[in-house]
């Protein structure tokens, strides 16, 4: 009885040391790119979360912003309406190397429920890469899933939900390239169910997906961010280098909720921290501005 409870006793501390929204969990699967067993991944939480007035007031960013190691940009959190859709749109930047000979990237995108929601996040966006002089871009979406484990035990009966990594796919033949000017929603159809939609407005292109998942959306964020994504090999994770984007706008940002259209007003918003701040992060009217600094 006593190794029971003690093996317990493990199982549960790592179950809730998995539950943490830490820089390695919380995540959803991006498919490998390239061979071997390395693959990118999206995190589903702003990880890492300070705030730091003092150093707001020296990248002019709005009062009192968070800072993560992971997301820049807005985020709404909804106290009784129910978000249905969040949409932008924003041209496709030219990404620079900070130095190095490693491959850099960043990743822009909308979302429902990435931040406070426990269950589910329903996101869409582009990735944006340079590797020497070369750059390449993705257009993806995915419907980020949970996973509820039971332990049983005389002693302790526990109950725990785990985010599970979900794949994330790529729009299958659907191009973007620098200087594209690209819209992208999210739109909940049920809070099992959501339509993630992307348009090259450049090219004059669209597509769609619809996407289905056992687990629930909150409808309680909607979200405008540029985010460091990971790579991991194995259970070795983590930030890719971060890429400089130079600027990305999200212009035409608005949330449909419950009793009507909302933008970006008031959302909090979030600059990424890494030893430094990397970005600086604006919002007005309609817009969400995120700047690498």
């Amino acid at each position: 009885m006593m190794f029971s409870a003690a093996l317990l006793v493990q199982v549960l501390l790592a179950a809730a040391a998995f539950a943490l929204p830490s820089s390695k969990e919380r995540m959803a699967s991006r498919r490998a790119r390239r061979s071997g067993d390395v693959t990118r991944t999206r995190q589903s939480k702003p990880a890492n979360i300070i705030t730091s007035p003092q150093v707001s007031a020296a990248v002019g960013n709005a009062s009192h912003p968070e800072f993560s190691s992971n997301w820049a940009g807005a985020v709404l959190v909804a106290s009784t309406a129910t978000y249905k859709s969040v949409t932008g749109t924003f041209t496709v930047p030219t990404p620079k190397s900070t130095g190095g000979s490693s491959e850099q990237c960043a990743s822009a995108w909308v979302g429902i429920d990435g931040d406070t929601c426990d269950t589910a996040i329903l996101q869409t966006g582009v990735d944006f890469c340079v590797s020497g002089s070369a750059v390449s871009f993705d257009a993806w979406y995915e419907f980020f899933v949970s996973i509820a484990v039971i332990f049983y035990s005389a002693l302790i009966p526990s109950f725990f939900v785990f985010k599970k990594p979900a794949d994330s796919f790529d729009f299958s033949g659907f191009s973007v390239s620098a200087g594209d000017s690209v819209t992208v929603t999210a739109t909940v159809t049920s809070t099992t169910e959501g339509t993630l939609t992307i348009e090259n407005n450049s090219k004059g292109t669209s597509a769609s997906k619809t996407v289905t998942s056992t687990s629930r959306l909150c409808e309680t964020n909607a979200e405008w961010i540029v985010e460091d994504f990971e790579e991991c090999e194995g259970n070795d994770c983590e930030l890719v280098p971060f890429a400089n984007f130079g600027t990305v706008e999200f212009t035409g940002a608005s949330a449909t909720t419950s009793s009507g259209t909302v933008t970006p007003a008031g959302a909090t918003i979030f600059d990424i921290e890494q030893n430094s701040v990397l970005t600086s992060v604006s919002q007005s009217g309609s817009s969400v501005t995120v700047e690498f600094v």
